[in-house]
Formats: structure tokens, C-alpha cells, sequence
């Protein structure tokens, strides 16, 4: 089920029932909980910082809430604050996956456990990473394009910003698809967008002066499909099918009104909900899973939720 805004408080009170009384039973106080987030300017994120804020206020927590800023230097600076604070557990969602290493590195020396959320980190001790199946999500978006453009074809692949998990994976996953299943569909362009409409819009505008014929375009998340999107409607580009990722409320208006063909839902306020839960789970001395899988969907014109 797609739901807009953040986890209602029912469905908080249940993810909080096994947590409850780790928190009730705390001698020290609440617990003070690190968010270093990639980005505030994207909707998606929005809504995990939201869940992650209703889960730690349902179980009486404190959530430090910082912006990197799609800037792996902020974000190694927000890393270096919550160290400096003595935060009791620290929830990062990597800019770049390479470049969190030293910040998780020194959150580990100082004794501080590290969660990471949405994005992996290649290196550095962390507890568990609470995400969806990023390679997975990539394999239904090509699957649908294969389906919807019967197996041959000629699309292209918006990549998001090169370094993080989530490009990396979804990128992975749409590729091997084609490959095993779609021998043809040919990826004619393949350039990142950084995860940014206004790019998303610019780098598509390029695109389409350099290949005249284009049946389908896959971007890893919605904020660059619908960036592509208004350039082809500007060009007079039609019969295009468009794939995103997300399911963010711009991108379900688009399905309703066919603009976009499908979209890849994750939960963004689940993530961020069961990220603050783990880390109080685990501070609280419960074992916690090194991966905690999120489940994905396929939204189409056949099940987009109404407004």
C-alpha cells in the first residue's frame, strides 16, 4: 500500500511493539539518535526523515537530523559533529558509498554504532543496513520495459550519483535483466542525472539531439523521469514509455494521468522508521539482523493508489 507523508501512528505503535520495553527499561534517560541525511531536497527523503522522526518520538527518543547536501564533504562534517555530540547511535544515508568510510571508521572508534539506511557503505563497521533490494527494484523496472516494448527496443539508462549504493545497484539489476532476458533492447545512451529533476531535464534534452529514435528510458529514481519527461514533451517527443523509481507523489500523479508507465515503490517512511528501531533495539542489547530488507513494488496504471 502507498501511503503520502509518514508512517501513521498505528502502524508506528506496531513496529514499536518489540521495542517498547527496551526503552522503558533504559537507567540512562532517552537515547539521543545521529540522522546524517543525503539530501532534504528530494521528497523521498523528506519522507524517510519523517518516518525516522515518527518512530523516534513514539518510543521517546531523541533524532538529530542533519542535511549532507548531496556533498560527501558536509557530510563527513555532519559525521564528525554527531561524534562530537556523543550521540548514542548514528543513522547515515551515504552521499557516496566510498567516501562515508573514515566518518564510519571514526563513529567506531568512538564507540558509537552505525546503521546505514537506504544507501550501503563499502567499508567500516556497521550494525545493520535497513534498505530495499536496490538490484531487485532494477530487475522489475527492466522487465517491465522489456515487456512493455515486446523485447526489442532502444532505451535509456539515467543514472543517479555515481558512488552510491543505490545507483550502483539499480543500475545493476536493470542491466543484468535486459542481458539475461532482453537480448533486444539496446541501451543507446547511459549518463547520470545525479538523482536531480532539473538534470534529469538537461541531460535528457542532450540525449535527444544525439539519438533521433528512442523507445524507453529508464532513471533510477522519479526526480530524473520527471525531469525527462517534460524535455520530451517540450522536444514533441512522443511514444516514449518512461520507467522511474520511487513512487513519490509527483511520479504517482504521473502514472494516473499516463505520462509515466510504472514507477519502483519502496517505503521510504518505513525506512526510516525501522532504521531509529533497530539502532534502539540494538542499544538497548537486543541482537539486531546485519540486513533488513524493505519490500518493493511495481506501480502501474492497473494498481497506482488514488489521491
Amino acid at each position: 500500500m502507498i501511503r503520502k507523508g509518514s508512517l501513521s501512528l498505528l502502524m508506528i505503535l506496531l513496529l514499536l511493539m518489540p521495542f517498547t520495553t527496551v526503552v522503558q527499561g533504559q537507567d540512562e534517560g532517552p537515547f539521543t539518535i545521529g540522522l546524517s541525511i543525503s539530501t532534504l531536497n528530494n521528497p523521498f527523503f523528506v519522507t524517510l526523515r519523517d518516518g525516522a522522526q515518527a518512530a523516534a518520538d513514539a518510543a521517546g527518543v531523541e533524532l538529530v537530523v542533519l542535511d549532507s547536501q548531496d556533498d560527501p564533504a558536509t557530510e563527513a562534517a555532519n559525521m564528525e559533529d554527531l561524534i562530537a555530540q556523543g550521540v548514542d547511535a548514528i543513522l547515515v544515508n551515504p552521499t557516496d558509498s566510498d567516501a562515508i568510510v573514515p566518518s564510519i571508521e571514526a563513529a567506531n572508534a568512538a564507540g558509537i554504532p552505525v546503521f546505514t539506511v537506504d544507501r550501503g557503505a563499502s567499508g567500516g563497521e556497521v550494525v545493520s543496513h535497513i534498505a530495499s533490494d536496490n538490484v531487485a527494484g532494477g530487475r522489475l523496472a527492466g522487465q517491465f520495459l522489456c515487456n512493455a516494448l515486446g523485447g526489442e527496443g532502444r532505451v535509456v539508462e539515467l543514472e543517479g550519483i555515481a558512488g552510491t549504493s543505490a545507483a550502483r545497484d539499480r543500475g545493476e539489476g536493470f542491466n543484468a535483466y535486459l542481458s539475461e532476458n532482453c537480448p533486444g533492447i539496446e541501451v543507446v545512451a547511459r549518463q547520470t542525472a545525479n538523482f536531480n529533476r532539473a538534470e534529469g531535464l538537461t541531460v535528457f534534452e542532450n540525449i535527444l539531439q544525439a539519438q533521433p529514435e528512442i523507445d524507453g528510458v529508464f532513471a533510477h529514481n522519479d526526480e530524473m523521469i520527471l525531469g525527462a519527461i517534460e524535455a520530451a514533451e517540450a522536444a514533441g517527443r512522443e511514444g516514449i514509455i518512461f520507467v522511474g523509481f520511487d513512487a513519490i507523489d509527483d511520479a504517482l500523479a504521473a502514472v494516473r494521468d499516463g505520462r509515466l508507465a510504472a514507477t519502483v515503490a519502496q517505503q521510504p517512511d518505513r525506512i526510516g522508521a525501522l532504521g531509529v528501531l533497530t539502532a534502539v533495539s540494538a542499544l538497548g542489547g537486543q541482537e539486531v539482523e546485519a540486513t533488513i530488507p524493505v519490500d518493493l513494488q511495481l506501480i502501474t496504471s492497473e494498481n497506482v493508489p488514488a489521491e
